[in-house]
């Protein structure tokens, strides 16, 4: 594994808001004296990240947290509300259009649901190959041969070329997702829950898949995922995030064996385990962790019982705790 002392991607300060403007009742019962107004959602808060090269960064944390928004961020789907986002450097948002587009293949992203990602009026051959025809990296007459290679690299007979989707398993669409990924010879995949929709055998195959990839193309990946065995699995580095904020990042061997903040502790307790036994973490409340229900020693939450009177005012920043391990809580001001 290459890391280079510069990150191959880095979000500083990104934030995305989603805004949901008035429809025209509310429009109209302003001008009649209500007071109506336009709903803000904060999906990602002011994150830092950064991924240097030949690296694995596991995303982890609950539905809804803002990991998937903040993987779109990354590779380009979504725009930052506001923050900067760099690729091997360079500012990328600020460079021209057809320059950015350009910069930008070397980042592809690896979805969830690999059937409603693929487009079912197309063949493999074109799912795959139109992406390396358009931006001129092959020729039209070269296609099938390119396409074939891909296929066999990720695993599929190139007999399959001019299948439409609906003809494969769950795990041959994701070999074909992940195909159509490296068409156009990225340095950078973004994969969302990528085996979270495959049975657990097919999983282990995949992320096989994923590791040899790795080595063979000096791939960088950020891994987003809500199961932490995958994570830790596939994972150099894990970035724990929480209601759009990220809340910790260490080596993953750290974070498993050590985590510090109170969310991170209560994500792992909260992992399944075949030990019949309640969770000591849990004893109080006996409920998992969500943005509805914080878990003790959580600064987001105005009942945290560890909570210092700066907590309601000031949002903690990550602080490096040991080597390499950082955590965003007022709590280890303490020690």
């Amino acid at each position: 594994m290459d890391l280079s002392t510069e990150p191959l991607l880095a979000l500083r300060g990104a934030s995305k808001r989603f805004v949901k403007s008035l429809d025209t009742a509310a429009r109209i019962a302003n001008l009649l004296g209500a007071n109506a107004k336009e709903e803000v959602v904060h999906a990602v808060d002011a994150v830092d990240l950064t991924v240097r090269r030949g690296e694995v960064v596991g995303l982890v944390g609950e539905s809804g947290c803002g990991k998937s928004t903040l993987g779109r961020m990354a590779v380009g789907l979504h725009g930052l509300s506001s923050g900067t986002r760099r690729w091997k450097g360079e500012d990328i948002d600020q460079l021209a259009p057809a320059e950015r587009r350009a910069r930008q293949l070397g980042i592809q992203m690896i979805f969830q649901d690999p059937y409603a990602s693929l487009n079912p009026r197309m063949r493999v051959l074109d799912i795959v190959g139109e992406a390396p025809v358009a931006h001129k990296l092959i020729t039209a007459r070269e296609q099938p041969g390119y396409v074939e290679a891909l296929l066999q690299r990720v695993g599929l007979d190139p007999a399959v070329l001019r299948r439409f989707p609906h003809q494969f398993s769950g795990g041959q669409r994701a070999r074909v997702g992940i195909a159509r990924a490296l068409a156009v010879q990225p340095e950078f995949l973004v994969c969302d829950e990528a085996v979270a929709a495959l049975d657990v055998s097919i999983q282990a195959q995949v992320l096989n898949l994923f590791i040899r990839l790795r080595d063979e193309l000096n791939l960088t990946y950020l891994f987003i995922s809500h199961d932490l065995g995958v994570v830790r699995h596939l994972s150099d580095r894990v970035v724990i995030m929480y209601l759009g904020r990220v809340v910790e990042s260490a080596p993953a061997d750290a974070v498993f064996a050590r985590p510090n903040h109170p969310y991170s502790q209560a994500l792992l307790a909260s992992a399944p385990k075949l030990e019949a036994r309640k969770t000591q973490f849990f004893a109080v409340r006996g409920e998992i962790p969500s943005p509805l229900n914080p878990p003790a020693g959580c600064h987001f939450h105005p009942r945290c019982p560890h909570a210092m009177p700066r907590c309601s005012v000031e949002k903690p920043v990550l602080k490096e705790v040991s080597p390499a391990h950082f955590s965003a809580c007022h709590l280890n001001d303490q020690h």
